[in-house]
């Protein structure tokens, strides 16, 4: 008894129930947890201004490139919670990405020379715009070692297309939407051939390579890129490097800045000066200002030419046609970016200390009179520098990429050698202020901070290194994405978070009320194409056939139950499983794996998916649900039985437990207290006004549907108890309860919801 009183006693100390702060038991005070831990009153401003209490949500969505894994990072602010990998160009065994056919069906439309390539390298996500605000409706994000491009639907949060560019080899400034997203743009980083598979030695780069910006058609109905509509402006071959679009006064005009004018070529194995050296010989690089507009209207006219089945309008076309023009610009620079009233685009270059304001009015002026300073070697007009130039702002050693304040004229400047953030005010060029970030930031990215409409408040920089930041996990670090709070004058630094997964180089933010996901699909939906999937079965309809050597099951899946239960094969038939997740209840997902067959499916509710193999090795392999998704998840299993040729069965009988009439009776008494649960969930749930509430309304679809099934198996186990198979009346009786205890496990959900999101009674 004393050991029962002794640890009831450290039970209710820990539950804070019982005594006084004098116990030596007693929990831990604020200021006990700031000595302990060594904290400052400034260490608890910051934790208060990023801790989202349990239930609460984040203000904003932050989409991340996740560098060399190919995928996007979705992580909120300011609780700074990962809530999300989305899976683009490379395989992602979780959500079935590149494991079911419909996922691999996006994926192969990133085959380059009709080659799978399973990596990427993701730099530049951007979300889709109406006058140049963010809508939160698509996403899209680009490869820079595999000039691709990539939609992703933020209806459901999932990979739609893959488009890969047909003239490009590399390239680095994807992924920049024009105001009402008429465009996609994306411009090529290294000069190449732009045909395919032509070879020209370097000493032919200034003849025969060429740079060049592809503008990307999207078709924002359908939700997809039209390739068919879409055209590129070829460039001289400098490196491109990345863009920006126009808005308000400079809408119809997109800005591409580029490094290595100088077109060398490096070859230091053959004794020249590396890359680095003749890549930053000039002052200057060239900033490409382009008419983005009328080079559509010059293509629907039949002015571009065709390379690898793409429309191309040519250099000399845009020269002629007033399209195309250059400013010059500090050397190697990184950001090239118009200010939220699209008068000014703003441009960083690595190697200088300054930051370059150019007024689109001067640039119009110059272009108007035909003030040009000169001709670039391909005969592209050159505006001065000068007459470009708002102004230009010292901010610091290694100024990058620039966001915008929603306080008017301020801006802020990531600056990689200084290790710094700058905050200064582009109308009056002056610095403001300056904050360290730990280590050499290269993007940073403020809320909505590209948008015409920025949020201000919060500042993510994405620092290339963390060294000493973290719990070391060997000589690969994770990279440290810092949170900046930017509400007040001077900017505090509020958090530090790892980012384990690549290295990720640019990220955008939204407001998390814009985005409106949907929580289940209509049943029988291929989430990839967004049309009917055609093996989707309703429950009752499931069946298997085979033809020949073909077997394709029609299944489905709902807690805790895969139908089939088994799939019979013989040695070297194909199979096809398809597979209809009938969930109705937010958040119910399924998963499906067939032992050593390499195949697995994400199916959220509604969706439907297929797996395929070839069922080539005789044996028994298990299939079961990848998701935990009930008490009886363990038991949402079934097999696949591949046979041998010829094999015939020498057992007619499945083996028995060897139930009793007094084991049924005992199920039969779980079924009535289970049901009086039942009762009483349903008798609150229709005393109140839960129809106004869809995500209940959902659920209690869901649990209907549970409770119709029973009557089927009540007249089995009644049946079978009749003719004293207590074997199978113990197993029908046992199933009865099954559907009960799903559909009170969806109705105590629905109580709580009710009960947490204040449930009125009806009158």
């Amino acid at each position: 008894m004393r050991k029962f009183a002794v640890k009831s006693t450290a039970l209710l100390v820990a539950a804070g129930l019982g005594f006084g702060a004098a116990s030596a038991w007693s929990a831990e005070s604020l200021q006990d947890v700031m000595k302990r831990r060594n904290l400052s009153q400034q260490d608890l401003l910051a934790a208060a201004k990023t801790y989202v209490p349990t239930g609460k949500r984040d203000e904003f969505v932050v989409f991340s490139s996740g560098g060399q894994s190919g995928q996007i990072i979705v992580y909120g602010i300011p609780s700074m919670r990962i809530l999300k990998y989305l899976a683009v160009f490379t395989p992602e065994p979780w959500q079935g990405y590149g494991y079911d056919e419909n996922s691999k069906a996006v994926l192969n439309q990133g085959k380059i020379d009709g080659r799978e390539i399973t990596w990427g390298d993701t730099h530049h996500p951007a979300i889709s715009e109406t006058q140049g605000k963010y809508d939160g409706q698509f996403l899209f994000i680009n490869d820079k070692a595999n000039p691709r491009l990539a939609v992703i639907d933020l209806r459901d949060f999932e990979t739609k297309q893959i488009v890969v560019n047909p003239i490009f080899k590399s390239e680095h400034g994807g992924a920049f939407v024009t105001p009402n997203t008429e465009y996609v743009i994306e411009g090529a980083q290294y000069p190449t051939p732009l045909e395919n598979k032509k070879f020209y030695p370097l000493e032919e780069m200034n003849e025969k390579y060429r740079g060049g910006v592809t503008y990307w058609k999207f078709d924002r109905k359908e939700g997809r890129i039209d390739p068919k509509q879409s055209f590129s402006l070829e460039l001289p071959p400098y490196s491109q490097d990345l863009s920006d679009a126009g808005k308000g006064p400079s809408d119809g005009w997109s800005f591409t800045n580029s490094f290595c004018s100088e077109r060398y070529v490096g070859g230091i194995e053959k004794g020249r000066p590396p890359y680095e050296a003749g890549c930053s010989a000039k002052d200057t690089d060239y900033l490409h200002v382009i008419n983005w507009k009328k080079a559509a209207e010059l293509v629907a006219a039949g002015k571009a030419k065709t390379i690898n089945g793409h429309k191309v309008l040519p250099i000399d076309v845009s020269v002629k046609e007033g399209v195309l023009f250059l400013v010059p610009e500090p050397k190697s620079p990184h950001g090239v970016d118009v200010t939220p009233d699209g008068k000014f685009i703003i441009v960083s270059g690595k190697l200088d200390t300054h930051t370059s304001v150019y007024s689109f009015d001067k640039i119009q002026a110059a272009i108007k009179a035909g003030k040009f300073e000169s001709k670039d070697p391909y005969g592209v007009p050159v505006i001065g520098m000068t007459d470009a130039l708002d102004k230009q702002v010292q901010l610091g050693l290694g100024p990058l990429h620039t966001q915008y304040d929603s306080k008017p004229c301020l801006a802020y400047t990531s600056l990689y050698v200084d290790s710094q953030v700058a905050k200064w005010n582009y109308c009056e060029g002056k610095v403001v202020d300056k904050i360290s970030v730990h280590y050499n930031i290269g993007h940073l990215m403020a809320m909505e901070g590209d948008s015409a409409d920025p949020k201000g408040r919060y500042l993510v920089a994405l620092n290339k290194l963390a060294i000493d930041r973290f719990v070391p996990v060997g000589p690969l670090h994770p990279q440290n994405h810092q949170l900046i709070d930017i509400s007040n004058d001077k900017m505090q630094l509020l958090y530090d978070m790892p980012l384990p997964l690549g290295e990720p180089h640019y990220a955008v933010s939204i407001a998390a009320e814009k985005l409106k996901p949907g929580v289940r699909y209509k049943v029988g939906t291929d989430s990839r194409t967004d049309k009917p999937h055609p093996g989707a079965v309703r429950a009752g309809e499931e069946h298997t056939d085979k033809k020949g050597n073909k077997i394709t099951v029609y299944g489905t899946l709902i807690r805790s139950h895969i139908t089939p239960e088994t799939i019979e094969a013989d040695v070297g038939d194909e199979v096809t499983i398809h597979l209809t997740n009938l969930e109705r209840a937010q958040d119910e997902t399924h998963g499906f794996t067939v032992s050593t067959y390499n195949v697995h499916g994400s199916i959220e509710p509604g969706k439907t998916i297929t797996v395929k193999f070839k069922a080539d090795k005789e044996g028994v392999y298990p299939y079961y649900c990848t998701e935990f998704c009930s008490a009886l998840h363990l038991e949402m299993m079934g097999y696949l039985l591949v046979k041998p040729k010829g094999w015939k069965p020498t057992k007619t009988e499945m083996a028995k437990a060897g139930y009793t009439e007094a084991d049924y009776k005992t199920t039969l008494k779980k079924v009535v207290d289970t049901q009086a649960v039942i009762d009483s969930v349903v008798g609150y749930i229709t005393s109140v006004n839960f129809k106004d509430f869809p995500d209940v309304v959902a659920m209690v679809e869901d649990a209907t549907d549970q409770l119709n099934k029973i009557k089927g198996a009540k007249e089995k186990h009644e049946a079978a108890a009749a003719k004293k198979d207590w074997e199978q009346a113990n197993l029908w009786a046992e199933q009865v309860w099954q559907y009960q205890v799903k559909a009170a496990d969806l109705g105590l959900r629905a109580k709580t919801y009710l009960e947490q999101n204040g449930a009125k009674k009806v009158k």
